[in-house]
Protein backbone atom coordinates (compact mmCIF):
# COMPACT_ATOMS: atom_id res chain seq x y z
CA UNK A 1 0.00 0.00 0.00
CA UNK A 2 1.19 3.54 -1.11
CA UNK A 3 -0.30 6.77 -0.63
CA UNK A 4 0.41 9.45 -3.19
CA UNK A 5 -0.34 13.26 -3.04
CA UNK A 6 -0.93 15.22 -6.46
CA UNK A 7 -0.87 18.69 -5.74
CA UNK A 8 -2.45 21.65 -7.76
CA UNK A 9 0.58 22.60 -10.18
CA UNK A 10 0.47 18.82 -10.91
CA UNK A 11 -3.19 19.00 -12.85
CA UNK A 12 -3.73 22.47 -13.00
CA UNK A 13 -3.88 21.96 -17.01
CA UNK A 14 -5.23 19.19 -19.66
CA UNK A 15 -1.35 17.88 -20.43
CA UNK A 16 -0.78 17.93 -16.56
CA UNK A 17 -3.29 15.74 -15.61
CA UNK A 18 -2.76 13.63 -18.38
CA UNK A 19 1.24 13.60 -16.86
CA UNK A 20 -0.37 12.53 -13.57
CA UNK A 21 -2.29 9.86 -15.02
CA UNK A 22 0.86 8.29 -16.90
CA UNK A 23 2.22 8.48 -13.59
CA UNK A 24 -0.37 6.88 -11.68
CA UNK A 25 -0.26 4.04 -14.87
CA UNK A 26 3.56 3.57 -14.36
CA UNK A 27 3.00 1.64 -10.60
CA UNK A 28 0.03 -0.60 -12.63
CA UNK A 29 -1.16 -3.05 -10.04
CA UNK A 30 -0.07 -1.73 -6.61
CA UNK A 31 -2.73 -0.63 -3.93
CA UNK A 32 -2.53 3.16 -3.94
CA UNK A 33 -4.72 5.59 -2.07
CA UNK A 34 -4.62 8.94 -3.98
CA UNK A 35 -4.80 12.43 -2.37
CA UNK A 36 -5.83 15.23 -4.65
CA UNK A 37 -5.47 19.42 -3.88
CA UNK A 38 -7.10 21.65 -5.91
CA UNK A 39 -6.46 22.56 -9.22
CA UNK A 40 -3.79 25.36 -9.86
CA UNK A 41 -4.85 28.85 -9.18
CA UNK A 42 -8.49 27.10 -7.74
CA UNK A 43 -7.99 27.91 -3.92
CA UNK A 44 -7.20 31.84 -4.99
CA UNK A 45 -9.90 31.85 -7.08
CA UNK A 46 -12.64 30.54 -4.29
CA UNK A 47 -11.05 32.51 -1.67
CA UNK A 48 -12.36 35.63 -3.87
CA UNK A 49 -15.31 34.22 -4.16
CA UNK A 50 -15.96 33.81 -0.45
CA UNK A 51 -14.59 37.59 0.25
CA UNK A 52 -17.41 38.60 -1.70
CA UNK A 53 -19.69 36.81 -0.30
CA UNK A 54 -18.83 37.73 2.99
CA UNK A 55 -18.88 41.51 2.80
CA UNK A 56 -22.50 40.97 1.06
CA UNK A 57 -21.85 41.39 -2.73
CA UNK A 58 -23.72 38.29 -3.62
CA UNK A 59 -24.22 39.13 -7.71
CA UNK A 60 -20.22 39.31 -7.22
CA UNK A 61 -19.77 36.49 -5.81
CA UNK A 62 -21.69 34.32 -8.10
CA UNK A 63 -20.25 35.81 -11.16
CA UNK A 64 -16.68 34.95 -9.42
CA UNK A 65 -18.20 31.48 -8.72
CA UNK A 66 -19.27 31.19 -12.47
CA UNK A 67 -15.65 31.55 -14.07
CA UNK A 68 -14.60 28.69 -11.16
CA UNK A 69 -17.68 26.55 -12.37
CA UNK A 70 -16.67 27.23 -16.39
CA UNK A 71 -12.89 26.79 -15.95
CA UNK A 72 -13.87 23.07 -14.94
CA UNK A 73 -16.73 22.12 -17.09
CA UNK A 74 -14.00 23.12 -19.80
CA UNK A 75 -11.28 20.75 -18.29
CA UNK A 76 -14.16 17.95 -18.57
CA UNK A 77 -14.84 18.59 -22.30
CA UNK A 78 -11.07 18.43 -23.18
CA UNK A 79 -10.44 15.33 -20.71
CA UNK A 80 -13.76 13.16 -21.48
CA UNK A 81 -14.85 12.45 -25.35
CA UNK A 82 -18.22 12.62 -25.87
CA UNK A 83 -19.88 9.36 -27.48
CA UNK A 84 -23.11 9.91 -29.02
CA UNK A 85 -24.10 6.77 -29.07
CA UNK A 86 -24.02 6.94 -25.38
CA UNK A 87 -23.87 10.02 -23.50
CA UNK A 88 -24.75 8.63 -20.39
CA UNK A 89 -21.44 8.66 -19.00
CA UNK A 90 -20.18 12.05 -20.31
CA UNK A 91 -24.13 13.35 -18.38
CA UNK A 92 -22.49 11.72 -15.58
CA UNK A 93 -19.66 13.47 -15.06
CA UNK A 94 -20.82 16.93 -15.73
CA UNK A 95 -23.99 15.95 -13.42
CA UNK A 96 -21.08 14.75 -10.58
CA UNK A 97 -19.42 18.34 -11.07
CA UNK A 98 -22.63 20.27 -11.00
CA UNK A 99 -23.77 18.30 -7.74
CA UNK A 100 -20.39 20.72 -6.07
CA UNK A 101 -21.55 23.29 -7.87
CA UNK A 102 -24.93 23.24 -6.35
CA UNK A 103 -23.56 23.08 -2.97
CA UNK A 104 -21.79 26.69 -3.46
CA UNK A 105 -24.58 28.02 -5.22
CA UNK A 106 -27.28 27.28 -2.30
CA UNK A 107 -24.96 28.97 0.19
CA UNK A 108 -23.87 31.96 -1.78
CA UNK A 109 -27.82 32.99 -2.61
CA UNK A 110 -27.87 33.12 1.44
CA UNK A 111 -27.13 35.94 3.42
CA UNK A 112 -23.92 35.82 5.61
CA UNK A 113 -25.09 35.59 9.43
CA UNK A 114 -21.96 33.22 10.82
CA UNK A 115 -18.09 33.86 10.94
CA UNK A 116 -15.78 34.08 8.34
CA UNK A 117 -13.74 30.93 8.71
CA UNK A 118 -17.26 29.00 8.39
CA UNK A 119 -18.30 30.41 5.12
CA UNK A 120 -14.38 29.97 3.94
CA UNK A 121 -14.59 26.21 4.71
CA UNK A 122 -17.94 25.67 2.86
CA UNK A 123 -17.23 27.49 -0.13
CA UNK A 124 -13.23 26.42 -0.56
CA UNK A 125 -13.36 22.75 -0.27
CA UNK A 126 -14.99 22.85 -3.65
CA UNK A 127 -11.97 23.07 -5.21
CA UNK A 128 -10.50 19.82 -3.70
CA UNK A 129 -14.04 17.96 -4.77
CA UNK A 130 -13.53 19.35 -7.92
CA UNK A 131 -10.42 18.42 -8.86
CA UNK A 132 -10.28 14.73 -7.47
CA UNK A 133 -13.28 14.00 -9.92
CA UNK A 134 -12.33 15.31 -13.11
CA UNK A 135 -8.89 13.11 -12.52
CA UNK A 136 -10.96 9.92 -11.12
CA UNK A 137 -13.21 10.71 -14.44
CA UNK A 138 -10.44 10.70 -16.42
CA UNK A 139 -8.69 7.61 -15.06
CA UNK A 140 -11.74 5.69 -15.73
CA UNK A 141 -11.58 7.16 -19.13
CA UNK A 142 -8.64 6.00 -20.15
CA UNK A 143 -8.98 2.77 -18.55
CA UNK A 144 -7.51 3.13 -15.08
CA UNK A 145 -9.83 1.82 -12.74
CA UNK A 146 -10.49 3.80 -9.73
CA UNK A 147 -13.24 4.38 -6.94
CA UNK A 148 -13.48 8.23 -5.85
CA UNK A 149 -14.83 8.75 -2.44
CA UNK A 150 -15.78 12.40 -0.53
CA UNK A 151 -13.22 12.19 2.08
CA UNK A 152 -15.87 14.36 4.29
CA UNK A 153 -17.29 11.30 5.08
CA UNK A 154 -14.04 9.84 5.94
CA UNK A 155 -12.31 12.68 7.98
CA UNK A 156 -13.84 13.78 11.47
CA UNK A 157 -12.84 16.97 12.81
CA UNK A 158 -13.79 19.65 15.65
CA UNK A 159 -15.90 23.06 13.94
CA UNK A 160 -12.34 25.09 14.61
CA UNK A 161 -12.61 26.05 10.95
CA UNK A 162 -9.95 27.15 8.77
CA UNK A 163 -7.61 25.21 11.15
CA UNK A 164 -9.64 21.75 12.25
CA UNK A 165 -8.33 19.67 14.49
CA UNK A 166 -8.47 15.37 13.78
CA UNK A 167 -10.80 13.50 15.32
CA UNK A 168 -8.20 10.27 15.24
CA UNK A 169 -10.63 7.49 16.79
CA UNK A 170 -13.38 8.01 14.42
CA UNK A 171 -11.51 8.85 11.52
CA UNK A 172 -9.47 5.57 12.16
CA UNK A 173 -12.50 3.88 12.69
CA UNK A 174 -14.11 5.01 9.04
CA UNK A 175 -10.53 4.40 7.43
CA UNK A 176 -11.11 1.09 8.62
CA UNK A 177 -14.25 0.10 7.67
CA UNK A 178 -14.96 2.26 4.43
CA UNK A 179 -11.45 3.21 2.85
CA UNK A 180 -9.88 -0.26 3.24
CA UNK A 181 -12.45 -2.83 2.20
CA UNK A 182 -12.55 -1.00 -1.26
CA UNK A 183 -8.56 -1.82 -1.97
CA UNK A 184 -10.12 -5.67 -2.70
CA UNK A 185 -12.39 -4.32 -6.20
CA UNK A 186 -10.09 -1.34 -6.56
CA UNK A 187 -5.96 -1.14 -6.90
CA UNK A 188 -6.40 2.93 -7.09
CA UNK A 189 -8.60 4.89 -4.46
CA UNK A 190 -9.08 8.94 -5.08
CA UNK A 191 -9.87 11.39 -1.93
CA UNK A 192 -9.27 15.12 -1.18
CA UNK A 193 -6.47 16.54 0.66
CA UNK A 194 -6.95 19.18 3.19
CA UNK A 195 -10.55 19.10 4.26
CA UNK A 196 -12.87 16.67 6.67
CA UNK A 197 -15.82 17.15 8.25
CA UNK A 198 -17.58 17.77 11.97
CA UNK A 199 -19.91 15.97 13.64
CA UNK A 200 -22.71 18.20 11.82
CA UNK A 201 -21.52 17.32 8.23
CA UNK A 202 -20.23 21.28 7.78
CA UNK A 203 -16.97 21.31 5.89
CA UNK A 204 -14.06 21.94 7.50
CA UNK A 205 -10.25 22.63 6.06
CA UNK A 206 -6.85 21.87 7.74
CA UNK A 207 -4.93 24.41 7.39
CA UNK A 208 -3.35 26.01 4.02
CA UNK A 209 -1.28 23.35 2.14
CA UNK A 210 -3.14 20.98 4.66
CA UNK A 211 -2.91 18.37 1.92
CA UNK A 212 -0.19 16.71 2.84
CA UNK A 213 -1.30 16.35 6.06
CA UNK A 214 -4.10 14.71 4.60
CA UNK A 215 -1.75 12.12 2.91
CA UNK A 216 0.12 11.65 6.51
CA UNK A 217 -3.20 10.45 8.12
CA UNK A 218 -3.96 8.11 5.88
CA UNK A 219 -0.66 6.85 5.37
CA UNK A 220 -0.33 5.91 9.07
CA UNK A 221 -3.76 4.60 9.72
CA UNK A 222 -3.57 2.38 6.79
CA UNK A 223 0.20 1.00 7.70
CA UNK A 224 1.53 2.37 4.16
CA UNK A 225 4.87 1.40 3.11
CA UNK A 226 5.60 4.97 1.91
CA UNK A 227 3.60 8.44 1.37
CA UNK A 228 5.02 10.24 -1.81
CA UNK A 229 4.29 14.02 -2.04
CA UNK A 230 4.44 14.75 -5.98
CA UNK A 231 6.38 18.57 -7.00
CA UNK A 232 7.40 20.32 -9.83
CA UNK A 233 11.03 20.32 -8.06
CA UNK A 234 13.46 17.70 -8.43
CA UNK A 235 14.28 17.52 -4.75
CA UNK A 236 13.70 19.37 -1.61
CA UNK A 237 15.64 21.81 -1.84
CA UNK A 238 18.26 24.06 0.24
CA UNK A 239 16.45 27.49 -0.04
CA UNK A 240 13.77 29.07 -2.50
CA UNK A 241 15.59 28.77 -6.27
CA UNK A 242 13.33 32.18 -7.18
CA UNK A 243 15.27 33.95 -4.19
CA UNK A 244 18.77 32.39 -4.23
CA UNK A 245 19.58 30.64 -7.60
CA UNK A 246 22.53 28.43 -6.09
CA UNK A 247 20.07 26.57 -3.99
CA UNK A 248 21.16 22.76 -3.75
CA UNK A 249 18.98 19.85 -4.11
CA UNK A 250 19.09 18.07 -1.08
CA UNK A 251 18.50 13.98 -1.34
CA UNK A 252 18.21 12.54 2.52
CA UNK A 253 16.81 14.01 5.49
CA UNK A 254 15.79 13.37 8.79
CA UNK A 255 12.26 13.67 10.04
CA UNK A 256 13.66 16.29 12.72
CA UNK A 257 15.28 18.10 10.03
CA UNK A 258 12.56 18.62 8.29
CA UNK A 259 10.15 19.72 11.47
CA UNK A 260 13.17 22.57 12.03
CA UNK A 261 12.67 23.81 8.44
CA UNK A 262 9.08 23.73 8.18
CA UNK A 263 8.82 25.46 11.77
CA UNK A 264 11.04 28.22 10.41
CA UNK A 265 9.00 28.74 7.28
CA UNK A 266 10.52 26.60 4.70
CA UNK A 267 7.82 25.70 2.33
CA UNK A 268 8.61 22.24 2.29
CA UNK A 269 6.45 20.09 3.58
CA UNK A 270 3.85 20.93 6.10
CA UNK A 271 4.59 20.35 9.36
CA UNK A 272 1.96 18.44 10.59
CA UNK A 273 2.48 16.28 8.33
CA UNK A 274 6.02 14.91 9.81
CA UNK A 275 4.24 13.45 13.41
CA UNK A 276 1.98 10.82 11.92
CA UNK A 277 4.40 8.85 9.63
CA UNK A 278 7.34 9.01 12.19
CA UNK A 279 5.37 7.64 15.02
CA UNK A 280 5.10 4.20 12.11
CA UNK A 281 8.47 5.21 10.93
CA UNK A 282 6.86 5.45 7.21
CA UNK A 283 9.23 6.90 4.69
CA UNK A 284 8.26 9.86 2.93
CA UNK A 285 9.53 10.60 -0.68
CA UNK A 286 9.53 13.66 -2.42
CA UNK A 287 9.52 13.36 -6.35
CA UNK A 288 9.28 15.37 -9.54
CA UNK A 289 5.77 14.98 -11.68
CA UNK A 290 7.88 16.48 -14.96
CA UNK A 291 10.59 14.09 -14.33
CA UNK A 292 9.19 10.98 -12.51
CA UNK A 293 12.67 9.13 -12.90
CA UNK A 294 14.66 11.56 -10.98
CA UNK A 295 14.95 9.76 -7.67
CA UNK A 296 14.02 12.68 -5.41
CA UNK A 297 14.33 13.35 -1.49
CA UNK A 298 13.56 10.64 0.75
CA UNK A 299 12.60 11.05 4.43
CA UNK A 300 13.28 9.08 7.19
CA UNK A 301 14.11 8.14 10.46
CA UNK A 302 17.37 8.49 9.71
CA UNK A 303 20.18 10.93 10.75
CA UNK A 304 21.85 13.22 7.75
CA UNK A 305 25.29 14.74 7.97
CA UNK A 306 26.99 17.60 6.29
CA UNK A 307 23.75 19.33 5.02
CA UNK A 308 24.28 22.64 3.35
CA UNK A 309 23.07 25.71 4.56
CA UNK A 310 19.28 25.78 4.55
CA UNK A 311 17.99 29.16 3.89
CA UNK A 312 14.10 30.51 5.11
CA UNK A 313 13.76 34.28 4.15
CA UNK A 314 10.27 35.60 5.68
CA UNK A 315 9.34 39.04 3.97
CA UNK A 316 7.01 41.81 5.27
CA UNK A 317 7.52 40.84 9.25
CA UNK A 318 6.69 43.56 12.09
CA UNK A 319 8.77 44.06 15.00
CA UNK A 320 6.35 44.79 18.07
CA UNK A 321 8.14 46.02 20.82
CA UNK A 322 5.73 45.51 24.02
CA UNK A 323 7.39 47.36 27.40
CA UNK A 324 6.49 47.16 30.81
CA UNK A 325 4.62 50.86 31.52
CA UNK A 326 5.96 51.50 34.77
CA UNK A 327 9.34 49.95 34.45
CA UNK A 328 8.84 46.97 36.48
CA UNK A 329 9.95 43.64 35.44
CA UNK A 330 7.62 41.55 32.58
CA UNK A 331 6.99 38.77 34.52
CA UNK A 332 5.10 35.77 34.48
CA UNK A 333 1.27 37.55 34.96
CA UNK A 334 2.11 39.99 31.94
CA UNK A 335 3.63 37.32 29.67
CA UNK A 336 1.01 34.76 30.31
CA UNK A 337 -1.53 37.22 29.68
CA UNK A 338 0.36 38.06 26.46
CA UNK A 339 0.59 34.15 25.18
CA UNK A 340 -3.82 34.35 25.35
CA UNK A 341 -3.64 36.98 23.13
CA UNK A 342 -1.74 35.67 21.14
CA UNK A 343 -3.80 32.04 21.31
CA UNK A 344 -7.09 34.28 21.29
CA UNK A 345 -6.11 36.38 17.86
CA UNK A 346 -4.44 33.05 16.28
CA UNK A 347 -0.82 34.47 15.62
CA UNK A 348 2.70 33.54 16.35
CA UNK A 349 5.99 35.04 16.87
CA UNK A 350 8.56 33.81 14.30
CA UNK A 351 11.09 35.12 16.71
CA UNK A 352 10.39 36.80 20.15
CA UNK A 353 13.27 38.07 22.83
CA UNK A 354 12.71 39.09 26.62
CA UNK A 355 14.44 41.91 28.28
CA UNK A 356 14.09 42.97 31.61
CA UNK A 357 11.57 44.94 31.15
CA UNK A 358 10.19 44.25 27.51
CA UNK A 359 9.79 41.60 25.11
CA UNK A 360 10.44 41.82 21.55
CA UNK A 361 8.37 40.15 18.48
CA UNK A 362 8.80 39.13 15.12
CA UNK A 363 5.17 38.54 13.23
CA UNK A 364 4.15 38.37 9.84
CA UNK A 365 2.30 41.51 9.05
CA UNK A 366 -1.11 40.33 8.66
CA UNK A 367 -2.54 43.70 9.18
CA UNK A 368 -5.85 43.07 10.99
CA UNK A 369 -4.30 40.66 13.69
CA UNK A 370 -1.31 42.96 14.21
CA UNK A 371 -4.21 45.93 14.85
CA UNK A 372 -6.25 43.42 17.19
CA UNK A 373 -2.74 42.50 19.07
CA UNK A 374 -1.42 45.92 19.79
CA UNK A 375 -4.92 47.15 20.71
CA UNK A 376 -5.26 44.09 23.09
CA UNK A 377 -1.50 44.53 24.52
CA UNK A 378 -1.59 47.79 25.11
CA UNK A 379 -3.28 47.67 27.99
CA UNK A 380 -0.30 45.89 29.85
CA UNK A 381 2.44 47.00 27.96
CA UNK A 382 3.82 49.86 25.64
CA UNK A 383 3.56 49.12 22.44
CA UNK A 384 5.86 50.24 19.31
CA UNK A 385 6.25 48.86 16.31
CA UNK A 386 8.00 49.42 13.28
CA UNK A 387 7.26 47.32 9.72
CA UNK A 388 8.52 46.71 6.24
CA UNK A 389 11.43 43.63 8.21
CA UNK A 390 12.74 40.73 6.62
CA UNK A 391 13.74 37.67 8.72
CA UNK A 392 16.79 35.37 7.25
CA UNK A 393 17.37 32.02 9.31
CA UNK A 394 19.70 29.84 7.99
CA UNK A 395 20.31 26.37 9.36
CA UNK A 396 23.34 24.61 9.38
CA UNK A 397 24.91 28.56 8.75
CA UNK A 398 28.58 29.24 8.16
CA UNK A 399 30.13 32.80 9.13
CA UNK A 400 30.71 33.38 5.25
CA UNK A 401 27.03 32.79 4.30
CA UNK A 402 25.89 34.69 7.25
CA UNK A 403 28.44 37.58 5.96
CA UNK A 404 26.70 37.29 2.37
CA UNK A 405 23.01 37.80 3.02
CA UNK A 406 23.56 40.33 5.61
CA UNK A 407 25.48 42.76 3.55
CA UNK A 408 24.31 45.85 3.97
CA UNK A 409 21.28 45.37 5.83
CA UNK A 410 21.17 46.51 9.26
CA UNK A 411 20.52 43.95 11.85
CA UNK A 412 17.16 44.63 14.00
CA UNK A 413 17.14 41.76 16.17
CA UNK A 414 19.16 38.57 15.92
CA UNK A 415 19.27 34.86 17.74
CA UNK A 416 21.98 31.79 17.16
CA UNK A 417 21.93 28.81 18.54
CA UNK A 418 24.59 25.64 17.42
CA UNK A 419 22.64 24.86 14.35
CA UNK A 420 20.61 27.78 13.48
CA UNK A 421 21.00 31.77 13.49
CA UNK A 422 17.68 34.00 12.63
CA UNK A 423 18.16 37.82 11.80
CA UNK A 424 15.74 40.55 11.50
CA UNK A 425 17.18 42.98 9.09
CA UNK A 426 15.91 45.97 7.74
Amino acid sequence: MKVFKFGGASINTVERITNTGNIIKSFKGEKILIIISAMGKTTNALEKVVDAFFAGRKEDALQLFEQVKESHLSTLKYLITVNPKDPAGWQQAENQLKDFFTEVEWLLHDKPVREYDYYYDQIVCCGELLSTSLVSIYLNEVGVKNKWVDVRDIVRTDDNFRDAYINWNYTQQKVKADIEPLFTEFDIVITQGFIGATDENESTTLGREGSDFSAAIFANILDAESQTIWKDVEAVMSADPKEFPDAENIYALSYREVVEMAYYGAQVIHPKTIKPLENKNIPLHVRCFLNPELPGTIISNKPVHNLPPVIVLKKDQVLMELSSKDFSFVEEKPMSQLHEMFAAIKIRPNLSQNGAISLLCCLDDKAEKIEKLALAASGIFDVQIEKNLTLLTIRHYTPEKIQELTKGKTIVLEQKTTETIQVLMR
